[in-house]
């Protein structure tokens, strides 16, 4: 018999009490390699658990399934079937919450997926959550024909004999998007970058110029980036999801930051600022996560409205790129996802030399 058991968040990973955390992070790895063929996604105890402390704008829990006769001090990676994630906003999109279930390869088709879901449920539906959202991962996004499922959105595919998909289709949620996974081979050829630049900074004019900082917004731009963010939160296309706007003040950025640096991680971001009304107009996020090296996350890429059609975008990735090149000269991929229907966003990706990598679709499930 199964139990579904809430993860602690302890003082450390490496503590007794921490079982279960362990245990979490080795089935989520396994599932991810499953998946992806890669452990390009591979996460630690360490980092996970400084994601799962309380903060101010969001709540996160993390569940297990294990064996009902082992106490949770007894449990060893290997002992974890499955696990699910829920994230709830606390400031905004308070009806919202992200639901994620897991289960290792050899205890499928066993129940234990069920029991993750339905604890899962149980807990966004009791913080008043009607909205909820959720990710199936695949490989390859299959040819059009009766083996693949469209979005909503007519854009983009997924397999129909997904166990994931069937699972979700199911229970009646609704694929309102796919998001295109791309890879971007590092180091890329020699000029290739450099050109791009060159070529994006001549269209930019004398309008724009180019701000970078490491890991933390400087003062001096700390309320320039949270109205970025702010805008950046509802800019991509959402295809049917409902999702309203994220609202950012300075001391949001920084408990954001704050989170990124308990976890470890590095990021390196180039603004754009416009010099008539000194105003940053755009921005992108380069991000790596521990424990992986090899692997860069492309995070946000936004400009913003009014300033778009001077090749911004791909200003922007350009420097960061280069940016990239000389702080981690040993990364060999950067992977980053753009819902399907994002043409001018996958245009710039395809130029610099990203390629698909497989994809994600978003469900959604409403009640109320």
């Amino acid at each position: 018999m199964v139990s579904i058991r809430e993860v602690p968040v302890t003082a450390t990973a490496t503590e007794p009490a921490g079982a279960l955390l362990r245990g979490y992070v080795a089935a989520s790895n396994e599932v991810s390699r499953d998946v992806w063929g890669t452990d390009d996604y591979e996460r630690d105890a360490a980092e996970m658990l400084a994601g799962m402390r309380p903060r101010p704008y969001e709540r996160v829990v993390r569940l297990v399934a294990v064996d009902h006769r082992t106490p949770d001090e007894d449990v060893r990676p290997d002992d974890v079937l499955g696990c699910a994630v829920v994230v709830m906003p606390l400031q905004d999109n308070t009806a919202w919450a992200y639901v994620g279930v897991t289960v290792r390869p050899a205890h499928r088709r066993h129940g234990v997926g069920t029991a993750l879901y339905d604890e899962a449920l149980r807990l966004a539906r009791a913080d008043g959550r009607s909205t909820l959202m959720a990710e199936t991962d695949h490989r390859a996004e299959p040819a059009p024909g009766p083996g693949a499922r469209t979005a909503t959105t007519g854009s983009g595919r997924i397999p129909v004999d997904d166990a994931g998909v069937r699972f979700l289709a199911a229970r009646g949620w609704t694929l309102e998007q796919v998001a295109r996974r791309s890879v971007l081979a590092l180091p890329v050829a020699a000029g290739t970058v450099e050109r791009f630049r060159a070529d994006a900074a001549r269209a930019a004019g004398a309008d724009y110029r180019v701000v970078t900082w490491d890991d933390r917004v400087p003062d001096e731009w700390l309320d320039e980036a949270a109205a970025l963010y702010t805008e950046m939160s509802v800019a991509p296309p959402l295809g049917g999801l409902d999702y309203e706007q994220d609202l950012w003040d300075a001391a949001r950025v920084r408990d954001h930051e704050d989170t990124h640096r308990d976890r470890g991680t590095r990021s390196w971001t180039t603004a754009v600022q416009h010099v008539p009304t000194g105003r940053l107009v755009g921005y992108t996020t380069l991000q790596q996560i521990p424990p992986v090296r090899d692997l860069v996350h492309q995070e946000d890429t936004l400009v913003a409205q009014g300033h778009r059609g001077h090749r911004l975008g791909m200003l922007l990735k350009a420097v960061n790129l280069q940016r990239l090149a000389a702080a981690r000269p040993d990364a060999r991929r950067v992977a980053t996802w753009n819902a399907e229907e994002n043409d001018h966003m996958l245009a710039i990706n395809v130029a610099l030399g990203f390629r698909p990598a497989g994809c994600s679709g978003e469900w959604q499930l409403k009640s109320g």
